[in-house]
């Protein structure tokens, strides 16, 4: 049964129950979490490993809609199902002390390929809405150092990075753009889609030969992260003065000065929600609409 994500689920006394799952996937053969015509997606194999189960079309709803190449293992995403389909769902008979949806997620595991899998799955909370609930959301983007490149094992989310880096003015050009700005020249242009966000962190962590970019925001636009990613590699690697990334900030539209960075280096790792009692006020202050920072 496939239903809108404005309206909320009225739980299992009859009609739907919003369930919330928590999902992990490899990005690499994946063309983004959205479902698109002939293209592999997440939120498709997701959907139809969840129709074939409960027997009706079902549509997820995710907390970020990730890109073409781009992993998660804190991806959450809501659904809807018929409250009449729990009793299957659940089963008749679940081990004392197991979770109430552990056969569930096990069904689904022999349904889905290697590359996602569904950590948990959970009643969601009164007006929980993935995307417009949420508080802010947790990415990392990795890169190696080393002279030999990546290791085998991390090929998919690690990308080798040849090239010097001062990590200290990268990480100096990185506080320069923290807090609530437009962000329109590190976004992919969309007709009627905002470009102000609010930045709450970004920093460079350096162990070793590995470099990790630590990027988090209430939300994020289309290729937001990659680009910010993309544009900080510049001064580290000494193109670029520090300054330069702030006064991107000015610009209304993309800048073609910088080129984003690959998509195999950027996870989605976490996603923060207010408590149960704040979800309604929550979404309503998400989808207020946002106007351009004064300078």
């Amino acid at each position: 049964m496939v239903t809108s994500d404005n309206q909320p689920a009225t739980g299992d006394g009859g009609g739907l129950v919003r369930l919330r799952l928590d999902i992990a996937y490899d990005g690499t053969e994946f063309a983004g979490w959205a479902t698109q015509v002939n293209q592999r997606t997440v939120a498709g194999v997701l959907g139809e490993a969840f129709t074939t189960i409960v027997g009706e079309p079902v549509l997820l709803h995710a907390a970020g809609r990730t890109d073409a190449g781009v992993h998660a293992t804190g991806q959450v995403a809501h659904l809807d199902v018929p409250a009449a389909c729990l009793p299957e769902l659940l089963g008749r008979y679940r081990p004392v002390g197991a979770p109430e949806f552990d056969r569930l997620i096990r069904r689904l595991s022999r349904f889905l390929p290697n590359d996602v899998r569904v950590l948990d799955i959970c009643r969601a909370a009164a007006h929980f809405d993935a995307r417009f609930s949420a508080l802010r959301r947790h990415y990392e983007y990795r890169f190696s150092t080393a002279s030999f490149g990546v290791l085998p094992m991390q090929r998919h989310d690690v990308v080798g990075w040849h090239r010097a880096l001062d990590v200290d003015a990268m990480n100096e050009a990185s506080r320069e753009l923290l807090g609530l700005n437009d962000f329109a020249a590190f976004c992919r242009h969309r007709e009627r889609a905002t470009t102000i966000r609010e930045l709450q962190r970004f920093d460079w962590v350096a162990d070793g030969h590995q470099l990790t970019a630590h990027v988090s925001a209430d939300a994020f636009c289309w290729s937001m992260v990659r680009s910010l990613v993309g544009a900080v590699l510049a001064v580290g690697e000494g193109r670029r003065p520090v300054q330069w990334c702030a006064d991107l900030l000015k610009k209304e539209r993309r800048s073609s000065d910088f080129a984003a960075a690959p998509a195999r280096g950027l996870t989605l790792v976490g996603v923060d929600y207010p408590p149960d009692d704040e979800m309604a006020a929550r979404v309503m202050i998400t989808r207020d609409v946002r106007i351009r920072p004064s300078d």
